[in-house]
């Protein structure tokens, strides 16, 4: 899904993320150090009135009244909710293309089109779109481009489904990008107003990252109620349903084949009827439009707040520099052992938008009830990645990602081993929670690694992180309607082995590391 801010120290790095969640490195506007160091163009100074209140704080951004503080929440809370409509008809559309696209892989095809068209447009449009049509409108424009792609889905053809894709991958990573500079932007002069103007005591990096909270607590919920919303529109009249048979029932799961449902019609995989499609495909466009129609109305332009003052300079450039940094950063060892681990982020997450959807949930239970299942997807992944980021506090890293794993391991030897069929519902809903819990971990952790081995080359990292999950991505939507399951099993098996093989090394030389540091320290 295109696409969580994570901090150091003395600094926050910010990225626009992918598909249907943002990652943490940098995106338009480079490295942002806040803590301890006044950012240039922030001149500090306050106007009193005659009973010696503070009436205006004065900085280089421009005057600014106490109540200008409400404005700026303003701002955030409407980007925040924008986003959670939009998201909410990506990710609800999304996690159904698998089932309700499936003739001539129309619907797999147009998901891996969006992940390959995001490569290219993190590598070089974010800052040429950005200083083209400033932060707010760069937002705007680009989340309209989202409803293309859902416009598309009332006539799914590949025709008109890649087309759509392309563009909505290309409008991805300047959208993300162009958010994550408004909500870091803002918070400059949020920090001053809400210290009356002294800096010293103003630490914008802290509303940094309350800001993204704000913002991902809205956007979190894009899974929960775009799901529900699918299974209510989905939803078949009882007298209208009607069970497949065993023989149905037995192409389901590990033993699913793309195409098998036709020779054995498992009427559970029929397409919903036309004015279902359309009714749904209406309630998500609406959504996406009205993202876009809050965004230019309630939200700000950047300028009032130093948008002007970025340095660009370098804009023309950047998206080669950006490239070759890539490229080279990978002759680093510990990128090349993170790789596989990054990839797996990609083919877990699209593992579970196409095939546990398909060849499971649609499979075995209809459907309509795509959405009910990753309803407890969302609500456990959600919940995991806000509670992570305390527990890792407390026990480490490693205890997490180990976990992480073993859930994913166990979910595949329940693939494999079980037979689904509409008398076992909980399975359905036990595996989906254990499948976002271990995404939260992979989501939240990956990010939060790639920061910690890579502290000097954040930008270059960040770039292969995006790179070699969106890959992964798309090589997962390519051949879901290319193999089996059991074939694709297989292959989630060797990439999660190979990836913490990888992840596991890496620690080991950063244990030997710190060793060989503290007994220079000693010596």
């Amino acid at each position: 899904m295109p696409l969580t801010s994570r901090t150091r120290s003395a600094s926050l790095t910010l990225q626009p993320g992918h598909g249907d969640r943002p990652d943490p490195a940098s995106g338009h506007g480079g490295k942002l150090d806040f803590d301890g160091a006044k950012p240039a163009g922030t001149t500090e100074a306050k106007l009193r009135d005659a009973e010696g209140a503070d009436s205006l704080i004065v900085t280089s951004f421009g005057k600014f009244e106490r109540r200008e503080r409400w404005t700026i929440l303003k701002n955030v809370l409407a980007i925040s909710f924008a986003f959670s409509c939009l998201f909410t008809a990506f990710t609800g559309m999304g996690n159904l293309q698998s089932s309700i696209n499936s003739e001539g892989g129309v619907g797999n095809a147009g998901m891996a089109t969006i992940y390959v068209a995001l490569i290219v447009s993190c590598l070089f449009l974010p800052s040429l779109v950005i200083n083209r049509l400033t932060c707010k409108w760069a937002i705007v424009v680009c989340t309209f481009l989202y409803s293309l792609y859902l416009l598309a889905q009332f006539y799914p053809r590949l025709y008109t489904i890649i087309p759509g894709a392309i563009i909505l991958g290309i409008s991805a990573a300047p959208m993300w990008s162009a958010k994550c500079t408004y909500l870091t932007q803002v918070s400059g002069p949020w920090a001053l107003l809400i210290r009356h103007g002294d800096w010293s005591s103003a630490r914008p990096s802290r509303w940094i990252v309350k800001f993204f909270g704000v913002f991902f607590l809205f956007f979190q919920t894009g899974q929960i109620w775009g799901n529900l919303i699918s299974f209510l529109v989905l939803t078949p009249e009882e007298q209208a349903t009607v069970s497949p048979s065993d023989e149905g029932l037995a192409i389901c799961g590990i033993a699913y084949c793309p195409g098998s449902e036709e020779a054995f019609n498992n009427t559970n995989l029929q397409r919903p009827p036309k004015h279902q499609i359309n009714t749904l495909v209406g309630v998500y466009l609406a959504l996406g439009v009205a993202a876009s129609v809050l965004l230019a109305v309630l939200v700000d332009s950047l300028g009032k707040y130093g948008e002007n003052d970025r340095d660009t300079s370098a804009s023309g450039t950047r998206p080669l520099t950006l490239l070759l940094a890539t490229m080279m950063h990978m002759k680093k060892p510990y990128q090349l052992l993170i790789i596989p681990l990054t990839m797996w982020s990609g083919f877990e997450q699209a593992f579970l938008m196409a095939d546990f959807t398909k060849a499971f949930v649609s499979c075995a239970w209809g459907i309509h009830r795509v959405g009910l299942v990753l309803i407890v997807y969302g609500i456990t992944d959600s919940i995991c990645s806000f509670s992570f980021g305390f527990i890792i506090k407390r026990v480490g890293r490693v205890p997490l990602f180990v976990v992480a794993a073993a859930l994913n391991y166990a979910a595949i030897a329940t693939f494999i081993h079980w037979a689904p069929g509409p008398d076992e519902t909980h399975v359905f809903f036990l595996l989906a929670a254990g499948w976002g819990m271990a995404d939260a971990v992979w989501q939240t952790q990956i990010n939060a690694l790639y920061g910690v081995i890579f502290p000097d080359t954040a930008e270059a990292a960040f770039s292969n992180y995006r790179l070699w999950e969106s890959l992964g991505y798309a090589a997962a939507f390519i051949y879901s309607d290319l193999l089996c399951v059991t074939r694709k099993v297989d292959l989630l098996i060797t990439v999660l082995t190979i990836g913490m093989l990888g992840y596991f090394a890496i620690e080991l030389m950063e244990r030997r590391k710190a060793k060989g540091d503290m007994k220079v320290t000693k010596e």
